[in-house]
């Protein structure tokens, strides 16, 4: 990281970002370009948890690779100055990268499921096995991560 002086190496402030933010932006390579979806998610044991529907782009390139990037970030806040230069934003966030699997199994569903519900705040769930079949779970294991911050 270049800027070692906005750099956080404190894990709990880390976890703190990964439990308190709500969306992560997925990179997955798509050649030429890479593709970007932005998703809600839930954050266990160094682990994104993502549900998606069985088909689709996203994880036609997943199963390509399984290789993704990832990005969170936490209380964006532009700070505006009578100077236009001299702006700047008021951020935390988390990058990294690691491997992408995908869960069809029913019983994990439910249990990962559980996961995102309750890093959004709803626990005590109940899932109809119909929803259940028609969707994956996403879970993919964070093999590196940096985390920077600014106007903290």
């Amino acid at each position: 990281m270049r800027r070692k002086d906005k750099e956080i190496t404190d894990q709990k402030i880390i976890n703190d970002i990964l439990l308190n933010s709500h969306i992560c932006r997925i990179a997955i390579f798509d050649n030429p370009y890479p593709y970007i979806v932005p998703m809600n998610y839930g954050y266990k044991d160094n682990c994104l948890y993502f549900h998606c529907a069985t088909k689709g782009r996203k994880l036609d390139l997943i199963r390509n690779s399984g290789k993704v990037g990832f990005e969170i970030e936490e209380h964006h806040e532009i700070i505006k100055d009578v100077e236009s230069c001299k702006w700047t934003t008021k951020y935390r966030s988390v990058i990294g990268y690691g491997d992408m699997e995908i869960i069809k199994d029913v019983d994990l569903i439910e249990t990962k499921l559980d996961i995102i519900m309750n890093h959004h705040g709803r626990s005590n769930n109940s899932y109809d096995k119909k929803t259940v079949r028609n969707i994956v779970i996403l879970k993919l294991k964070i093999k590196n991560m940096t985390a920077k911050q600014s106007g903290y």
